[in-house]
């Protein structure tokens, strides 16, 4: 890992997410979740997913991520299928980044060790580690909170905590779960203004699902998702 892109970054215009005709069910094909989804998301391109709790954006995300699998249905995330377990492990450690609405951090850890995690999961070396961290907390104002411990922080810094997490293996997609869904107002509006940034400086590509209109409305393209069925706006 380097301060510059690594080189399989994508450039502007390829495809970092395939999907067709994904279709997702529990309770034995009972309890429809996804209904023939398909969507494609390019590097450098911010893809709003609105739509209501339980219309099927957290499990896409989770298909997606290879945290669950779908029934049928044809994907590639990175150029790799997330089915696959050893391509699972590739793209957790190497071209993933995940955001939750719960920022999923350990809170006995201060900041900095929360954020040497992935790092240390892909074998990054202990130099570069270090300077990765100060990197992305001194570019999200935390600089002056890495020796603190996640329980002593604001919901707002958390958030920017988990953001530069995901941020640590130079990822080239992240997948973004309600971000900004446990924020105030002000607070989540400072949280989808860092992702909308990482999108302009960066080229990294976001999927975000979201429910809130005024979000999803700044993104490059909306996808409405209603009952499992996608829409494009």
């Amino acid at each position: 890992m380097s301060n510059s892109a690594p080189a399989y970054f994508a450039k502007a215009n390829t495809v970092v997410v395939h999907a067709l005709a994904v279709r997702k069910a529990y309770d034995r094909g009972r309890i429809g979740v996804l209904d023939n989804v398909a969507l494609e998301v390019c590097a450098g391109e911010m893809v709003a997913l609105l739509g209501a709790s339980g219309s099927g954006k957290s499990t896409l995300l989770h298909i997606l991520g290879g945290l669950d699998a779908p029934d049928l249905g044809e994907l590639s995330v990175c150029g790799l299928d997330p089915g696959n377990e050893k391509n699972r492990l590739v793209l957790r450690r190497h071209h993933l980044g995940f955001i939750f609405q719960l920022h999923n951090l350990i809170a006995d850890l201060t900041v900095e060790e929360n954020l040497r995690v992935p790092a240390l999961a892909a074998g990054a070396p202990s130099a570069e580690t270090k300077a990765r961290v100060r990197e992305l907390a001194e570019s999200t104002g935390l600089a002056h909170r890495l020796g603190h411990r996640i329980q002593d922080l604001s919901g707002g810094e958390r958030q920017r905590v988990a953001i530069c997490r995901a941020l640590m293996n130079r990822p080239q997609l992240i997948l973004a779960d309600e971000p900004t869904g446990s924020l105030d107002e002000a607070t989540a509006d400072t949280i989808f203004a860092l992702l909308r940034s990482l999108v302009k400086d960066q080229g990294v590509a976001i999927l975000l699902a979201t429910h809130e209109r005024r979000f999803a409305e700044q993104c490059d393209r909306v996808l409405r998702v209603r009952a499992g069925r996608i829409e494009e706006s």
